[in-house]
Parts: C-alpha cells; sequence; structure tokens
C-alpha cells in the first residue's frame, strides 16, 4: 500500500512518513506540501528528519496523482473535504484524523464514501479506541444512577472545543445509556447554574502548554467513583494508528469507516 501524507512539514506530517516507514506493508508514496512552500522538491524523509526514502514533496495531489494507493489527512475540514473529493474522483482511499467537522462537513464525507474507501476518526490512537469500548461497556453497567462528566486537555494551539475525541466519548456514552448528546450535553458551568440534572453529560475543557491529549470521563455517584482516562505522550500513537488504519483499508470496498472497524472492535 502506497500512503501519500498531506501536510508533510507539519508536525502531524513528519511523524506519519517516520510511522509509514517503519511499518510493514505500506511505503511513503507521496509528500504533499503547501503550494509555494520552500521545501517542494525536497525528500520526504530529510522533511521528516530520517534521511532520504527517494520520495520528492509536491505542491498539491494533482502532482503525485499517480503515486499512491491511499491519502492520510489531519488537516482542515475545508481542506479535507477537497481533498476526500479528490480520492472519490481518483479511486484512492483515505483515513481522515482531521477534527472540528460539522455535520454538514460530514454528511460530505459520507457522500466521498459512496466512491471510495475512508476511514474517519476523531482519534486514530489504538488505546483510545480501546477506551471508547470501555466506555460503552460501563455505561450499560452503571445506567442513570451515575452522573457523567468528560474532561480533556490539548496543547494551547488546538482550536476546536471540546476535542473530537471528547465528543466522540459522550456519543458513545450517550448511546449507550438510550440519550441523544445532542439534547443532554452541558458545555462549561459558570454562575448560578442549578443543581445537576440526572441525565446530563458535561464537558470541562483545558487549554495549555504542550499537552499531547488527555480524556477522563467520570462515572460518579454518591460513594464511589469511577474514572477512566487515556494520556497521549506523543502525537506517534495517533500516526501509528493512521498508518494502521491506511493499511487495513487494502481491498475495501467503497464506505464510511471508523477505528472501531479497523481494530474489530465492534
Amino acid at each position: 500500500m502506497r500512503v501519500a501524507v498531506i501536510g508533510a512539514s507539519g508536525r502531524m506530517g513528519k511523524n506519519l512518513i517516520t510511522a509509514i516507514q517503519d511499518a510493514d506493508g505500506v511505503s511513503v508514496g507521496a509528500a504533499i506540501l503547501k503550494p509555494g512552500s520552500s521545501l517542494v522538491g525536497a525528500d520526504a524523509g530529510e522533511i521528516a528528519g530520517i534521511g532520504k526514502i527517494g520520495v520528492m514533496a509536491v505542491a498539491s495531489l494533482n502532482d503525485c496523482v499517480d503515486d499512491f494507493d491511499a491519502l492520510i489527512d489531519f488537516t482542515t475540514p475545508a481542506l479535507t473535504l477537497e481533498n476526500a473529493a479528490f480520492c472519490a474522483q481518483h479511486q484512492k482511499a483515505i483515513v481522515v484524523g482531521t477534527t472540528g467537522l460539522n455535520d454538514d462537513e460530514k454528511a460530505a464525507l459520507d457522500q466521498a464514501a459512496q466512491s471510495t474507501s475512508v476511514v474517519f476518526a476523531p482519534n486514530m490512537s489504538v488505546g483510545v479506541n480501546l477506551t471508547l469500548k470501555l466506555l460503552a461497556t460501563a455505561a450499560q453497567i452503571l445506567g442513570d444512577d451515575y452522573d457523567v462528566e468528560i474532561v480533556e486537555a490539548h496543547h494551547r494551539h488546538k482550536v476546536d472545543s471540546p476535542s473530537g475525541t471528547a465528543l466522540r466519548m459522550g456519543e458513545v456514552v450517550a448511546e449507550a445509556l438510550g440519550r441523544d448528546l445532542k439534547e443532554c450535553a452541558v458545555y462549561g458551568r459558570e454562575g448560578q447554574t442549578g443543581a445537576r440534572t440526572q441525565k446530563e453529560i458535561g464537558f470541562e475543557t483545558i487549554r495549555a502548554g504542550d499537552v499531547v491529549g488527555e480524556h477522563t470521563v467520570w462515572f460518579a455517584t454518591e460513594g464511589e467513583r469511577i474514572e477512566i482516562t487515556h494520556k497521549a505522550s506523543s502525537r506517534m500513537t495517533f500516526a501509528k494508528g493512521a498508518v494502521r488504519a491506511a493499511n487495513w483499508l487494502s481491498g475495501k470496498p467503497a464506505g464510511l469507516y471508523d477505528m472501531q472497524d479497523v481494530l474489530n472492535l465492534k
């Protein structure tokens, strides 16, 4: 499987190139940079700091359309949708780790999946996706007697809040409890808010320093509290998961998949 990385000179892009080189069954097929970047034409391996790998960085997907089978995209919602449409048109698989997509943008991604295979997940970490499975089990067992609060922390540069992972955790818990997250979510509290209602799911957000990503879900009742926590200390965990997803897509029919599919957790 030849894998293309878009945003190859960014922090995630460099990790992705390294992860692809370290993985079996995949290779770096292309590295795409912003048009006009001074690094266009440079070796992708040297950009990632791992030495030459014989793949020259280009300025657009059109410049490398014959060089890859799957694209990994951790960019922005608008650019991700452009790239997904390109992949659908050219029958290229795509792995999307971009967060902050709204409902309309998710629908557009689903449309692309009618023509090609897509893995879309707010978090590509294997550990996080195992955590989602644990959360569903905990919620089903604990039921409505336990208050649910989700606390997440990320670096100061993250632009969306709450994180896509925190929202997905909330969705998983809400589904297990038979609730609609859109109706029961509470995003932060301030002032005289009154007593907590039984079925709300609360979100608290921290943005500080260089925190890669931390998520804790509380299940609390009088007398005890259960905390399920995942902490990421390196972006490489997301990169490895995305590469695993790209490899898994080999030979898969058109459709919208997620990491639960990739890890056979459904």
